[in-house]
């Protein structure tokens, strides 16, 4: 049984991991209804720029390299708003989907250009080592960026919960028109919420990066958190955060313990099969809000 709860945790940490990048998809979606596929490559980009602020090119302290990393996310966030998404507005959802793409390949070229395809360490000096609490045994990696997680969630839900701008978000979320109606400026929500976005994506791609080091197959995370999407809703904040404990829990345990019966790989294809089962039964996911639309 203490077995089977360390295999649990062990998931569970994993699941709040991939919860960081799927975050970043749902905050951009409810704000913008943007479905962006260039939020694996934003997180790529942060940790090539940790790395190079911190060992490659410049060497600064941890604190500062992590400050200019996330001013240089919140650069790409204007960029990306007021050159590709503002003389986008208004047309048809495809346009923008098929926008992020492009941003993407754009992110991972310049991330070529200037970093090499080498995969690197990125050692933000956390040690890993194990801790037993009750019998179970615990990686202080996995429970740093863990609670790290949650901060950020906490924080998250604490600034749309109680500040103007927060509040402001929400609004845009759930009608754009009655939003502009009452003067919220519509292109200023897009680019806090993919300003927030890029912060996210920066300790997503730190935790990643220092988890598996800083590669470029680090993109095809945001692969493995499309399914957490679509169980929890896209466009419900808790909801993906709880699919990701769900996704990253089952996953875990299907491959340890059923893994064997059908030659292993239970963890690549775990989370696609239990979102094909969900929106068998609920279409909008777990946690997502059902669109009624009478003709």
């Amino acid at each position: 049984m203490a077995f089977f709860f360390e295999v649990l945790v062990t998931g569970l940490m994993v699941g709040i991991m991939y919860s960081l990048v799927a975050l970043g998809f749902a905050l951009i979606f409810k704000a913008s209804e943007v479905f962006n596929m260039a939020q694996g490559a934003m997180s790529l980009f942060a940790a090539l720029a940790l790395y190079g602020f911190l060992e490659q090119y410049l060497q600064l302290p941890l604190w500062l390299a992590l400050l200019c990393t996330v001013a240089a996310m919140i650069i790409w966030a204007y960029a990306i708003v007021f050159v590709v998404l503002k003389p986008l507005v208004n047309r048809p959802p495809l346009m923008l989907f098929m926008a992020t793409f492009g941003v993407a390949y754009l992110m991972e070229g310049i991330g070529q250009s200037i970093y090499g395809t080498q995969a690197k360490g990125l050692n933000l000096g956390i040690p890993d080592e194990s801790y037993e609490v009750a019998g179970i045994f615990i990686s202080s990696f996995d429970l740093f960026f863990a609670l790290l997680a949650a901060v950020l969630v906490a924080g998250l839900v604490w600034f749309f919960q109680k500040t103007r701008n927060g509040r402001a978000l929400r609004a845009v979320s759930d009608d754009h028109e009655a939003a502009l109606s009452v003067g919220i400026p519509l292109l200023k929500a897009w680019t806090l919420t993919w300003i927030i976005a890029g912060v996210v994506a920066t300790v997503a791609g730190v935790a990643w990066g220092t988890r598996m080091g800083v590669q470029f197959s680090l993109t095809y995370i945001a692969l493995k958190s499309l399914p957490v999407l679509i169980i929890g809703g896209i466009d419900s904040i808790p909801g993906v955060i709880i699919a990701g404990l769900i996704v990253g829990a089952g996953e875990n345990l299907g491959e340890v313990f059923l893994g064997h019966y059908v030659g292993g790989g239970i963890q690549t294809f775990f989370p696609y099969l239990l979102a094909l089962l969900v929106l068998y039964f609920k279409p909008y996911g777990l946690f997502g809000k059902e669109i009624i639309e009478r003709v």
